[in-house]
């Protein structure tokens, strides 16, 4: 059985990390009209979104993720099918602002105040310069550093990173691909739909 038949990771776990590093963690894919992600939560909060899992992307991440919690996952937590619920909404045009806790352990730093700024600052359809972000953080001179956190996000979508774009009107990076970016401010009402 591989990881993309079921929910949570092998029936038969390998042995776990020593208890003091390990922490309990589950996973699920999410089939969403961007593509499939791949969704991993803590009993803290969803921990990560990974765009474009595949059966070999999710593979990879899933190796990541036992590898930083000290362990296999477990077959589901409540944060786990909280986000897939409210992604579920989002996706069909329902949900406009999460409720599902985050666990922020994934990111620290300056990234960390960008990211949680943006979470908290830049609602659903609207949209936020790179040199904005980092004068509401502080950091003035820091545009091109707020690009490199937007990279590091480990909760797209969730955490709106699609809603950051460049001072020149264009929609900026992504690491989730441009076009997945274009489909996320369209669903948003910031940009035209595409026709196909």
């Amino acid at each position: 059985m591989t990881y993309a038949e079921h929910d949570s990771g092998p029936e038969t776990p390998p042995a776990a990390a020593p208890e003091a590093a390990r922490r309990d963690w589950a996973w699920r894919r999410l089939a969403t009209p961007i593509g499939p992600l791949l969704l991993a939560a803590t009993l803290e909060g969803l921990v990560r979104v990974v765009f474009h899992a595949d059966e070999r992307t999710a593979r990879r991440e899933l190796t990541r993720l036992e590898q930083l919690f000290g362990g296999p996952p477990l077959t589901g937590l409540p944060h786990l099918t909280t986000a897939t619920t409210e992604l579920t909404a989002y996706f069909a045009g329902e949900l406009r602002s999460f409720t599902v806790p985050l666990d922020w352990s994934l990111s620290s730093g300056f990234n960390a105040r960008v990211l949680h700024a943006l979470a908290d600052g830049v609602p659903y359809g609207s949209v936020v310069g790179y040199q904005d972000l980092a004068d509401r953080v502080g950091e003035p001179g820091a545009a091109r550093a707020v690009g490199a956190a937007m990279g590091s996000n480990p909760l797209p979508v969730v955490v709106p990173c699609h809603r950051v774009v460049a001072s020149d009107g264009g929609i900026g990076g992504f690491g989730g691909g441009l076009e997945t970016k274009r489909l996320l401010l369209a669903l948003e009402g910031v940009l035209p739909a595409p026709l196909f």
